[in-house]
């Protein structure tokens, strides 16, 4: 029998570690930034076992006669997609955080193994706990000077070599000279010489320059050693740099070939040098370890500044939230006229949404690829449509389409649920829908004392589903960036806590979170309500002390059909009501004809 493509691939890289004496590697889904997002280069996982989600790491052992002898893990939100794209002939599929790949390790790997792993793709901690795990089998983690997937992958991709782009200061509100300031203050109150700045938004805001190197994020491949004297190293392929970037930098930022960046490393001999242990991959603290420096661990002096938009950044999300919501308007619109006809599928609905944005004008890449699911498919939380998934939206089906865009002025991430008519929604589907809605509401209405943190919070999203033995398998919030990455930390909404040194991060005014309960009937459908949050101080008579809230950026309607009116309390009635006047205020101007009817119709009140 002949084997399919990953049974192919598998079985190559089988021989590739025997070669090297090796019984096994670990493959995560990362990049030499530790990004979330990669560039095709950097896909090795997708390309070993067809798994193409967000997150997601690979263990392969060479000894087939294992059970089992390779895994794939994944979390909560890709337990459904994992089935579909991986075969369960070859891999055990493996749930996190109930396991994970260290834990793995320690109770598969075989006695006396070496297990491989490329230091540039993990990080410290993961090094240090695999490590642990496999000296109780007496098994050892070796780091890999070359990566053993790259030398089977025939037709890898390159590294992008698209020029970096400068950022403008009226869309930044703050100069990257001022950045660089604050840094030099950051290290020298610390007494540091430098800090590595490895992590691909942090480069770009540190610096105003964005990119194209990877896919939905506006990034450029590079790494940056900021120096306490205000002056920074940026080392980036040349091809990649532009007339235009020299001159936005300036005298002070050095610009060298990425080549040269270990050899930079390895010249921080005897300083005092900051590396964030969070977004630095391991051979990072390897390489200036061996060179001597005094490596100090601390959380990436740009992580709370980036989060904290300043009011240049604030009032440019407010401006892409307003044009990309009269983009969703009217996509909302059309599909309401479409849909029921029973000529639409997920991906056409994906690319005519794609079209609105691109109307806009100011669009420059979607903010991650549209999740458009039709019934069974809406129930897929990071559902990628494709030609051989793609469903038509039949009239009597719940629709999720959540989707999003990257402006200059900002980045957006919307989730609606829609029904697709004539007939009137089954009662359970507005029973679920209302509970995710009322979730929605709850945070975003609460006012919370400074110093509070997502995990606390998370449970106002939860509440009503709880009270009726239902949930969600995904956070409820994470952090958004201003022209970056559309998932940004350190801020997030969730039932786990924990960041940086074991201690989730309080959040603060000018973060940027989504909103987004929702509720999976496997094999029925999917239902998420998703706006963007900005935190805002609140002014509560007779506070005693400081208190923050949201303010809802998002201004699209939210699907009337939906909802059970009942479950709503008079409060949340005035909520969906305000909100609904406010998107009708802001939105209304930008259209005309039927979709500006539409949009009235929609935002009648409750």
């Amino acid at each position: 029998m002949l084997m399919n493509t990953h049974e192919a691939r598998l079985d190559a890289l089988r021989k590739e570690l025997t070669r090297r004496g090796l019984d096994g590697l670990v493959v995560p889904l990362s990049d030499e930034h530790m990004s979330e997002y990669v560039g095709g280069y950097a896909q090795r996982l997708a390309w070993l076992t067809g798994f193409n989600g967000s997150t997601g790491t690979a263990i392969v052992l060479t000894d087939t006669a294992l059970e089992p002898a390779a895994a794939v893990f994944v979390d909560g939100r890709y337990t459904l997609q994992v089935r579909d794209q991986v075969d369960a002939r070859f891999y055990s599929y493996e749930n996190v955080p109930e396991t994970n790949p260290a834990k793995w390790l320690g109770q598969h790997a075989p006695e006396g193994a070496k297990i491989g792993y490329d230091p540039w793709l993990h990080s410290k901690k993961w090094v240090a706990n695999a490590t642990k795990a496999l000296t109780e089998r007496k098994a050892e983690l070796v780091a890999l000077d070359t990566n053993p997937i790259d030398a089977i992958w025939a037709d890898r991709p390159m590294p992008s070599l698209a020029p970096a782009l400068v950022h403008e200061e009226r869309f930044a509100g703050q100069s990257s000279e001022a950045k660089r300031a604050a840094v030099a203050d950051w290290l020298k109150e610390k007494k540091l010489d430098a800090v590595v700045i490895t992590a691909l938004d942090a480069v770009a805001w540190l610096l105003n320059i964005r990119g194209s190197d990877i896919e939905r994020t506006p990034v450029a491949l590079a790494f940056v050693i900021a120096r306490s004297d205000g002056t920074a190293d940026l080392y980036i392929a040349e091809e990649k740099v532009t007339p235009q970037l020299r001159q936005h930098l300036g005298n002070s930022v050095r610009i060298g070939p990425d080549a040269d960046f270990v050899p930079a490393l390895e010249a921080l001999k005897d300083k005092r040098v900051a590396v964030d242990p969070e977004s630095s991959v391991a051979a990072i603290f390897s390489i200036l370890d061996d060179a001597g420096a005094d490596i100090v661990e601390e959380r990436d002096p740009t992580v709370l500044p980036k989060a904290q938009k300043n009011p240049v950044e604030q009032a440019g999300h407010r401006a892409a939230q307003a044009q990309d919501g009269a983009a969703m308007v009217r996509f909302l619109h059309w599909l309401s006229v479409e849909a029921p006809k029973g000529h639409v599928t997920e991906m056409s609905a994906a690319e005519r949404l794609h079209d609105f944005r691109h109307e806009t004008g100011d669009l420059r890449d979607l903010s991650f690829d549209t999740i458009s699911g039709s019934g069974p498919n809406g129930a897929i939380v990071h559902y990628r449509v494709s030609p051989e998934t793609s469903r038509t939206l039949s009239p009597g089906s719940v629709y999720l389409v959540d989707s999003g865009g990257q402006y200059p002025a900002g980045t957006t991430d919307i989730t609606r649920t829609l029904w697709i008519g004539p007939d009137a929604p089954p009662a359970e589907v507005k029973d679920r829908f209302t509970r995710v809605l009322k979730g929605n509401i709850a945070l975003s209405r609460i006012a919370f004392p400074k110093s509070t943190r997502g995990s606390q919070l998370d449970t106002l999203a939860r509440q009503f589903l709880w009270s009726a033995g239902l949930d969600f398998a995904h956070g409820t919030g994470h952090g958004v960036g201003s022209f970056l990455s559309v998932h940004e930390g350190p801020q997030r909404i969730s039932k786990s806590a924990g960041a940086f040194g074991g201690t989730e991060q309080e959040l603060l005014p000018g973060m940027i979170l989504s909103n987004e309960p929702g509720y999976y009937k496997e094999g029925a459908y999917g239902i998420r309500i998703e706006n963007l949050l900005l935190v805002e101080p609140r002014e509560i008579e007779g506070a005693e002390g400081e208190f923050l809230g949201f303010e809802v950026l998002t201004l699209v309607p939210i699907e009337k059909a939906l909802v059970d009116t009942a479950l709503l309390s008079p409060d949340e009635i005035a909520w969906w009501n305000a909100y609904h006047a406010r998107v009708l205020e802001t939105i209304a101007p930008q259209l005309d004809g039927a979709a500006l009817d539409w949009l009235k119709a929609q935002c009648t009140p409750l």
